[in-house]
């Protein structure tokens, strides 16, 4: 297979037209995007779809995100530079990379052990010393390191997962896909001295949260 190899000009293409073209404006997750090199987080397979407007299969059926949602749920974390992060959904690791050039500290957890396995190499040979790559059930957290400045859940839940929550610090963002199997709500959870509020997005489809405060099986 040919490959295209000019992965830097078809970065700056995916931040102008998929990315800014949206209203994705802030501006350090912008310079996020043009540094990560999501070429290095796709299989051999689709490397010339690496840049493509839309989600790529990774295996296991797990799925690296569409480019701009990825953006979308980043910006919604508003996240400070001395923040810590938990991520839930590891994948590829490309969504953790994005948050690893926003933040102090990303842990993030994967239910496939193959993934995180492949994620915490790929990552660690890509040079990242503030990320920690766990397996296990992510609808439970990790709450070992809570509580987190922001949470990201990238696979859908029926509902917010309590424990999530729970390890969420005040005046913190837990940003994810809530709905059915096939379908779901982005949705913005906002932790108050008051409470939790709660904001709704856009419609979007993820592969399901599976684990103890997920669903049961896959769908």
């Amino acid at each position: 297979m040919i490959k295209n190899l000019d992965f830097e000009k078809q970065r700056e293409a995916m931040v102008n037209e998929q990315l800014i073209s949206r209203g994705i404006t802030n501006k350090r997750v912008l310079a996020a995007f043009r540094k990560v090199p999501r070429d290095k987080f796709v299989p051999e397979e689709y490397i010339n779809e690496a840049y493509a407007d839309f989600p790529i299969p990774i295996g296991s059926g797990q799925t690296i995100s569409q480019p701009f949602m990825v953006a979308l749920m980043t910006e919604l974390l508003e996240l400070k530079a001395q923040d810590k992060v938990l991520e839930v959904g590891t994948g590829s690791g490309y969504q953790t990379a994005i948050l690893a050039q926003l933040c102090a500290q990303v842990y993030t957890i994967d239910r496939v052990e193959l993934l995180a396995h492949q994620a915490k190499k790929l990552l660690g040979e890509l040079g990242y010393e503030n990320i920690e790559v766990v397996s296990g059930d992510g609808s439970c957290g990790l709450e070992e390191h809570a509580p987190y400045n922001g949470i990201i859940v990238t696979c859908g839940a029926p509902s917010i997962p309590e424990p999530l929550k729970e390890q969420l610090a005040e005046g913190g963002n837990l940003v994810a896909p809530v709905g059915g199997n096939f379908s779901q709500v982005l949705t913005v959870v906002k932790k108050k001295a008051t409470g939790f509020k709660v904001e709704e997005n856009c419609s979007c489809i993820f592969v399901p949260l599976i684990g103890k405060y997920g669903w049961q099986k896959d769908a």
